[in-house]
């Protein structure tokens, strides 16, 4: 669809999807731009982040944030450059983090922004993945959860997404042995010989806790949950005594799939091993933590210690199907949708 300078794109919940999402969960809408009043801040989208939560949101009711009106716009993180401000606290320039959704302009009146960047940064993109809510993900989930002591084994899944890649490598900065497991053999590989993995599952093989235990052979001692389903039904078995689980995510159980139904082995292994729980929500954590994890990571990103990959969407109109690739497992690591 194209734009005039006066018309803003969105993207706007056509219906609730049961199970996958599909081409009409969506509606593309043409309004007008909207116009800040006193307090408020006009910004213009510039890049788009897709992550697997937008799928909870899709549902009706409350889960840790309302779900998405009926005909409401499609929530989602963003870079959005101020072109526009009747704020004392920003100015036409400025960049930020931002949540705008699935559109081309929003208004703000501030509450929705995690931190102004540098204007002149050379990846902005990096705001919605490492040094944003997927990388505080991964920090958070393996520092303050998991814990990390130096020779321990660390196993993720989806290991190459956008907070698997992270955690995976800031495992490896301090000291862990970390196992990823992802989606065939071209992300395994990924893993290990340019993310720097000890080792990677493909959660395909037809032995996938074989193989996974073959990987881990002194078990597990921290698990970032973020798939659930058949990977740690793999995992469960080999945790040593007093080992951590972060769970951040359950991407196999939110189209309805992935369900397991006897709970004793989990009760179990979580009696039996002294097993520490924790399920978390990272937007609880900005305030406390954000900070020092910037910090750390920004400096990490200067040594050149972390790399990142991207799976860039050149246009707003591809964000549907992206998250359905996202949700399906076909993306190849943060993924990210360039709107202007």
């Amino acid at each position: 669809m194209p734009q005039t300078s006066s018309t803003n794109r969105r993207f706007v919940l056509a219906e609730r999807p049961a199970g996958m999402p599909t081409a009409s969960t969506f509606r593309l809408e043409t309004v007008d731009i909207p116009k800040p009043a006193e307090g408020q801040m006009l910004l213009r989208t510039l890049w788009l982040s897709l992550d697997p939560y937008m799928r909870i949101r899709l549902n009706e009711g409350y889960s840790y944030r309302p779900g998405v009106d009926l005909g409401g716009a499609m929530v989602g993180g963003t870079i959005s450059r101020v072109e526009e401000s009747r704020h004392p606290g920003y100015k036409a320039g400025d960049l930020v983090i931002a949540a705008s959704g699935w559109q081309d302009y929003a208004l703000s009146d501030g509450s929705d922004i995690d931190i102004k960047l540098d204007p002149s940064m050379a990846h902005p993109s990096w705001g919605l993945g490492v040094l944003g809510m997927p990388g505080f993900t991964a920090w958070h989930g393996l520092v303050n959860i998991g814990e990390p002591k130096a020779g321990e084994t660390f196993v993720i899944a989806a290991a190459t997404g956008a907070v698997g890649q992270i955690a995976g490598q800031l495992a490896k900065a301090r000291g862990l042995r970390a196992v990823g497991i992802a989606g065939g053999a071209d992300k395994c590989r990924y893993a290990v010989e340019e993310l720097g993995f000890d080792a990677c599952v493909d959660h395909r093989s037809a032995d996938l806790p074989g193989d996974l235990k073959k990987a881990c052979p002194d078990g597990i001692d921290i698990y970032f949950e973020n798939v659930g389903g058949a990977v740690f039904d793999a995992v469960l078995p080999l945790f040593n005594l007093h080992s951590r689980m972060a769970i951040c995510g359950l991407i196999a159980h939110y189209n309805g799939g992935g369900e397991s139904g006897d709970r004793m082995p989990l009760l179990l292994t979580s009696l039996l091993k002294r097993l520490k729980t924790q399920g978390f929500i990272i937007y609880d954590h900005y305030a406390e933590h954000y900070e020092a994890f910037f910090r750390e990571m920004s400096g990490l990103l200067a040594q050149g210690r972390i790399k990142v990959r991207e799976d860039v969407i050149d246009t707003l109109e591809g964000a549907p199907q992206g998250l359905v690739s996202l949700l399906e497992g076909r993306n190849f690591g943060k993924v990210v949708v360039k709107v202007a």
